[in-house]
């Protein structure tokens, strides 16, 4: 397809032949996808029938082989399609330029055309090969502790053997899917025409620039660019790096809300995403790709992070280690914004999975120590609270008060949601000493307001000096320096640490009264709050 970068370009126009052979096997893509996703059941069903058998599995061999041949003979007839069109004659010279000279020009010629992503040339790659060992993620549970006696070691090994295969398989099979939906083949060819659409208006309206990053575990990533450093934008040299949701995508993501807001925006897609490789990663840690240590945007830019964090959420604004900004070459300022499955801005953010997935029942269930609990311990460890603790800058969550997706109990209680535990989990990491029995208390209390009247209401009851807390801060940094945690609050009574504690809670959340799927208006957007 042409995006048409002139009034003379138009749409990639198939012929008959090529049409006809695409169709076909567009649907026999779709069919083994599902034959994919069904087989357990299936295999179950065949089993129980008695088609199991020899005598039953070589025939349909044949018939397995046969439509391999005819539909090897399908992509052959869509090959001969393509290279009696012109059009795509072009298109292929194009690539191939790329591939071999890779000129400016060539790259703006290449980025009018939508193709497999695959074949996309590799824009900016991670060379830093010492990186490489610093790339483990963060265990959501504490280690379990080891048995002295070796014998008695080998034999708990033992005793928890089915247990691990069970959460192993689990993991590699569909508790990766649920948990990263985008990645579902399935979705992804259902969302490709509004992916399609997205894309062409950031490359059309925005003059947005697509590259692909390759990381240092092999991933090929997907990135689009929208570069606003030479435009009239106030802040257009500050760049807004949007990480989407699990199932979420940049082309139809959180992007126009930075985008419409006049920063510049780096969109990138998770593996297995659309366009970006291979599948999300699970072999423990939930680890996420590292981007090339030669990102573009980052060289003249002060960079933002517009993180939609996984599972379900509230927002930040800013850097998630396991984005694409771990090892940030310029400031970042971090701010993490709530969003859902594909469509508008915002995502979610826990401070760890395990709470929302398991509810209460399942944790301990069916299994010798949960297998959800230890499932997620294991390979899907998604812990955004330890995560963002690592972070030294700026940050500003912002909740969703009507969030329907994060809560664990109703909509209504918006103590249940999420975000509570992560704002608690930063600040108490942060400041421990203000974030003591009376800080956490009266944090929880202004957290439970479910308005701004009401939230005005707890924050004046306790007659807040802001300018007081400001100075006070202020000599702390100036003394101690700015790396956190901060011990300061630890010789205060206890009404100063309340103020203190309530003065840096509203500082570092902002409340958004909508559901889960509605996206964050740009006047909201706004940069987080630093001394």
């Amino acid at each position: 397809m042409t995006w048409g970068l002139s009034h003379q370009e138009s749409y990639y126009q198939p012929r008959t032949l090529e049409k006809h052979a695409d169709s076909i096997l567009a649907l026999a893509s779709v069919l083994w996808s599902i034959s994919y996703y069904t087989s357990p059941l299936a295999m179950f069903y065949l089993y129980r029938k008695g088609y199991l058998t020899m005598s039953k599995v070589v025939p349909f061999s044949h018939y397995v082989g046969t439509m391999l041949l005819l539909l090897a003979g399908v992509a052959c007839l869509r090959g001969i399609g393509r290279w009696t069109n012109p059009q795509y004659i072009q298109f292929i010279t194009i690539l191939e330029d790329s591939h071999r000279i890779g000129t400016p020009e060539i790259k703006k010629k290449l980025a009018s055309y939508n193709f497999d992503f695959r074949s996309w040339p590799v824009d900016f790659r991670w060379d830093e090969v010492t990186s490489r060992s610093d790339s483990r993620g963060i265990s959501l549970l504490r280690p379990e502790p080891k048995h002295r006696s070796a014998a008695n070691g080998f034999l708990h090994a033992i005793k928890k053997l089915p247990c691990q295969i069970a959460s192993y398989i689990v993991a590699h099979t569909f508790g990766r899917r649920m948990l990263y939906p985008g990645s579902v083949y399935l979705l992804q060819k259902a969302v490709m025409p509004m992916l399609l659409q997205g894309q062409a208006r950031l490359v059309e309206e925005y003059n947005g620039k697509r590259a692909k990053l390759l990381a240092c575990d092999g991933n090929e990533i997907d990135t689009m660019f929208v570069d606003r450093r030479e435009s009239s934008e106030p802040h257009g040299k500050k760049l807004v790096i949007c990480c989407e949701g699990n199932a979420g995508f940049y082309e139809v993501g959180c992007l126009p809300t930075p985008l419409d807001a006049g920063y510049s925006v780096l969109g990138w897609n998770h593996p297995g995403f659309a366009g970006s490789t291979v599948s999300p990663r699970v072999p423990g840690g939930g680890r996420e790709p590292r981007s090339p240590g030669s990102q573009p945007p980052c060289s003249n830019h002060q960079p933002l992070l517009l993180s939609q964090s996984w599972g379900e959420n509230p927002g930040v604004l800013a850097p998630s280690p396991p984005a694409l900004t771990t090892r940030p070459y310029c400031p970042l300022r971090p701010r993490r914004e709530p969003r859902s499955p594909g469509s508008q801005p915002p995502c979610s953010n826990h401070q760890t999975l395990l709470p929302s997935q398991t509810q209460e029942r399942t944790q301990e269930s069916w299994l010798p120590g949960g297998l959800v609990t230890r499932t997620v311990r294991q390979y899907l460890n998604l812990n955004n609270g330890e995560q963002l603790c690592r972070y030294q800058g700026p940050v500003l969550l912002v909740r969703r008060t009507k969030d329907e997706i994060i809560t664990t109990t109703v909509p209504e209680d918006i103590m249940s949601n999420r975000g509570n535990d992560l704002l608690l989990k930063l600040l108490q990491h942060r400041y421990p000493k203000a974030m003591a029995e009376e800080g956490v208390q009266v944090v929880r209390e202004w957290l439970e307001a479910s308005n701004a009247v009401e939230e005005a209401s707890v924050y004046s009851s306790y007659e807040v000096d802001e300018d007081w807390c400001l100075s006070v801060l202020s000599s702390y940094q100036a003394e101690h320096g700015g790396r956190f945690p901060w011990s300061v609050g630890e010789d205060m009574m206890p009404e100063g640490q309340r103020q203190l504690a309530l003065f840096l809670a509203r500082k570092h959340l902002q409340n958004f009264e909508a559901t889960h799927c509605t996206p964050l208006p740009p006047p909201a957007f706004r940069l987080p709050w630093h001394l």
